[in-house]
């Protein structure tokens, strides 16, 4: 399985800062944001993981991770010249993609906990694509998945005005080698974008998405605004001090898989 991270977009509601600086560059506690979606794809044992940025912040991304081999992995690059949707992530990744399947993480999520650890564990060979939901107050602001009473999912709405479910897809996803297809054949949004929720959609109605909920117990945080930052770095910073382990570091994430 291959792994990309999709690091590209203009940050907009971190302005002015992102002027200056790519948002999955800037700290979360003691480590640059990107480190953990990094070590999200690590855990789940990909080893070959490909960095898209905008043009301007290739350079810095490039200066920070090198190669990849420090990690005991290979890093590659490449440029996403306008935010177009995350599905582009796997039109502007196919060759990288190869005839292998894919991981998408986004660079602004976190994730930890130790049941999703043992979930990840499970997502290396997908047959159709694989996502996780997590339960939020805000379902609005997201991707938004609807369950039937056996726990199947029914539907996936991109930020629905009246959501059938308080279920957020979180930006982790995992598709066999047709999503680079399916992302050629969707048509953009009224935004304008490749939305991923089109191509869960398509898994969907091939009977092919399995959407995992998220255990108690485990976090998932979207590090996209100021407070959801500032929440972040103070998780981690007392996590880390308590307990002594260390969340989002690529090297732990290596040694440990």
């Amino acid at each position: 399985m291959k792994g990309i991270i999709l690091a590209g977009g203009t940050g907009t509601r971190l302005y002015p800062i992102t002027q200056g600086i790519s948002k999955q560059l800037m700290p979360i506690y003691d480590k640059p944001m990107i480190y953990y979606p990094l070590s999200t794809l690590i855990q789940a044992g990909i080893s070959d993981i490909l960095i898209i940025t905008t043009p301007e912040d290739q350079g810095a991304f490039r200066r920070l991770l090198g190669d990849g081999s420090q990690f005991g992995i290979r890093l590659a690059y490449a440029v996403q010249q306008r935010p177009e949707g995350l599905a582009q992530a796997f039109i502007i990744g196919a060759d990288f993609i190869g005839d292998s399947s894919v991981a998408l993480a986004l660079g602004d999520n976190i994730f930890h906990g130790s049941q999703f650890s043992a979930s990840l564990g499970q997502c290396r060979d997908p047959q159709g694509g694989i996502v996780f939901a997590y339960e939020v107050s805000d379902p609005s602001r997201y991707g938004v998945v609807a369950f039937d009473e056996s726990g199947q999912a029914l539907s996936i709405v991109e930020k629905p005005q009246q959501p059938q479910s308080n279920f957020a897809v979180v930006g982790l996803y995992f598709y066999d080698n047709s999503v680079v297809d399916i992302a050629r054949t969707i048509t953009p949004s009224t935004r304008g974008e490749l939305e991923i929720t089109s191509v869960n959609e398509a898994y969907l109605r091939r009977g092919k998405l399995q959407v995992q909920k998220l255990a108690r117990g485990d976090v998932w945080l979207d590090t996209g605004t100021f407070d959801s930052m500032s929440e972040a770095s103070s998780y981690v910073e007392v996590l880390q001090k308590r307990t002594g382990i260390i969340i989002g570091s690529p090297e732990a994430a290596a040694y440990q898989s």
